[in-house]
């Protein structure tokens, strides 16, 4: 029996934030993944080594977590305004499955430098010694987020010493505008908050009535108050992510909240929609000891947030879901408001299981609906290796 050799394909490994994903501009793939579908889907989930009922994403790219089971595919935007068009996948690590219906945050500081690397972006836009403009079109959710590259000697600029809880190193920074960042999600009409409430009563099956804020904004969220399902808004992965009953509960309340928000019809929905919405928990600042031994002080802090992805707390915090945050956090009444003491407010600094991250946001009350203009947040991103990936022939 004779088998398909291996096929090469050019791609490039980055860090972007606290994730890492396959970076591959599409004109470099197989002709049959050049289109959205199932080839693409079947090479995207090779690549990363999809699905693995080991776990572990041996025999693949992937990191076997949410944050480094990742995808993106770049090209030359023809979006008036616009350099790059950014399409992000989100690949499960043990079902068939990639997820197209978000953003990723963290891997969107990595979008700027690639593209400048990879020829992506006009060379008349890059100064010999600076900063480069790089206007991306993120293509999950139609929006537009505009990066700050550093450039020296007309090359991007990686190393540096802005220092990133997550990361461990230090590295350039990238400074992202996540512009209107209110999601374009199905079923949610464009509004940021699907119900029309800043907080809403959440009725989840074996679990109660939960004070909640539906937002639309970065990557649509659910905010819930910590001390009501049973948490201080300190805790780190293994509080969580060990007890199979926390995540149970946590992906029926992420199950319904989806049908609250108009994003599925039935809760059944949701195992094919892992990616959004997120489920994240707030409290007023408190101390605690970081995942890497950091302690952290109730006064360093304006509040307490965790959040799970794919199904498990994540390590720090989605750069999304930090847009989430900053834009819930810039709206008096939301829980994440409450939260950090209230009032009006156009940044926010809050603590995860790996640190803290401050993150800001413009808002604005126009007939009687609150708007955001745009987020802002500082990542880092890296290179890590390029050259090709392989993938068996028949696999796609």
């Amino acid at each position: 029996m004779t088998h398909a050799p291996q096929i090469k394909v050019p791609a490039t490994y980055m860090r972007g934030g606290t994730s890492k994903g396959v970076f591959f501009r599409l004109q470099d793939l197989p002709e049959s993944a050049q289109a959205p579908g199932a080839a693409r889907d079947a090479l995207l989930l090779r690549v990363i080594g999809s699905p693995d009922p080991y776990g572990k994403h041996t025999d693949g790219m992937g990191g076997a977590t949410s944050s480094t089971s990742k995808t993106v595919i770049l090209s030359r935007s023809d979006r008036p305004g616009h350099d790059v068009d950014y399409l992000f996948g989100q690949v499960s690590i043990d079902k068939p499955f990639i997820d197209w219906s978000g953003n990723c945050g963290n891997l969107s500081a990595a979008v700027g430098p690639f593209a400048i690397a990879n020829g992506l972006v006009d060379a008349d836009r890059i100064p010999q010694d600076g900063v480069a403009t790089v206007r991306i079109w993120q293509a999950n959710i139609g929006k537009t987020i505009v990066a700050h590259v550093p450039i020296v000697k007309g090359q991007v600029q990686e190393t540096g010493d802005f220092e990133l809880d997550g990361v461990t190193f230090p590295a350039a920074e990238v400074q992202l505008e996540f512009m209107d960042p209110a999601a374009e999600e199905d079923g949610a009409g464009g509004s940021m908050f699907p119900t029309g409430a800043l907080v809403d009563d959440l009725e989840v099956p074996g679990v109660g009535t939960l004070k909640a804020t539906l937002i639309n904004a970065g990557i649509p969220t659910i905010f819930l108050n910590a001390r009501d399902i049973g948490y201080t808004g300190t805790e780190l992965q293994e509080a969580i992510n060990g007890s199979d009953k926390a995540l149970a509960m946590l992906e029926t309340i992420r199950a319904h909240g989806a049908v609250r928000m108009g994003l599925i019809r039935h809760v059944d929905e949701a195992a094919r929609r892992q990616h959004t919405p997120k489920v994240a928990f707030v409290a007023p600042p408190a101390g605690y000891v970081s995942s890497s031994g950091k302690p952290i002080a109730a006064g360093d802090i304006d509040v307490l947030v965790r959040a799970v992805s794919m199904g498990k707390l994540h390590h720090a915090m989605m750069g999304t879901a930090a847009v989430a945050i900053a834009t819930a956090a810039a709206v008096p009444g939301t829980l994440v408001n409450l939260a950090a003491g209230g009032g009006e407010r156009n940044a926010v600094c809050f603590g995860h299981p790996s640190g803290t991250l401050r993150v800001g946001a413009q808002a604005i009350q126009k007939d009687g609906e609150w708007t955001v203009t745009k987020a802002i947040m500082s990542r880092s991103a890296r290179v890590l290796m390029e050259g090709w990936v392989r993938v068996p022939g028949d696999a796609f």
